[in-house]
């Protein structure tokens, strides 16, 4: 079990942070802050270039986290914002299959950070090591996150997309 956790979180860790290094500094072919920036303005955020920075920050920083099994429920819940904003944004209109550009990716991705975040991160990891673990894990933790996500998720989504806040509230 212990084995397994590790590469879960070292393979989900490292999507995430690749991700985020795309967003930030323009690695592994990412559109750096600038591109990032003007992608969040595409999606009509009144702050793009923040907008771009959180998400790569979140990415990164929580890949991170989420990998080395450090602060895990944290790291989970920042990926999982993440997610949450970007199936609300871009990929719920195109349905399920990742093909068709919909969720399913983010949907995996979630699931896997809201069950670590439940089960906890495992014996080789720095939650472990600093004695965290045993606190740090359990059904609620992982029932926090995933609440915590969407909560987060809506707030940024409708706060900050303000142009789209009618289309959130029933129509008369």
């Amino acid at each position: 079990m212990n084995a397994g956790l590790l590469l879960i979180r070292l393979v989900v860790g490292a999507i995430f942070a690749a991700h985020g290094a795309q967003k930030l500094f323009g690695w592994f072919g990412g559109p750096g802050p600038q591109g990032t920036a003007g992608f969040m303005r595409s999606l009509e955020y009144r702050m793009p270039m923040a907008m771009g920075l959180m998400a790569g920050g979140s990415e990164l920083f929580g890949g991170l986290a989420f990998a080395a099994g450090f602060a895990t429920p944290l790291a989970a819940l920042a990926l999982t914002v993440v997610m949450v904003n970007a199936v609300r944004v871009v990929h719920w209109q195109n349905g399920f299959f990742a093909g068709n550009g919909g969720y399913e990716f983010n949907l995996a991705l979630s699931t896997v950070a809201v069950g670590v975040a439940a089960t906890g991160p495992g014996r080789f990891s720095l939650d472990r090591a600093l004695g965290w673990a045993d606190n740090l894990s359990g059904f609620w933790w992982g029932v926090g996150v995933a609440l915590g996500a969407v909560a987060i998720g809506f707030v940024v989504t409708t706060a900050l997309r303000p142009r789209h806040r009618q289309s959130l509230l029933p129509t008369q």
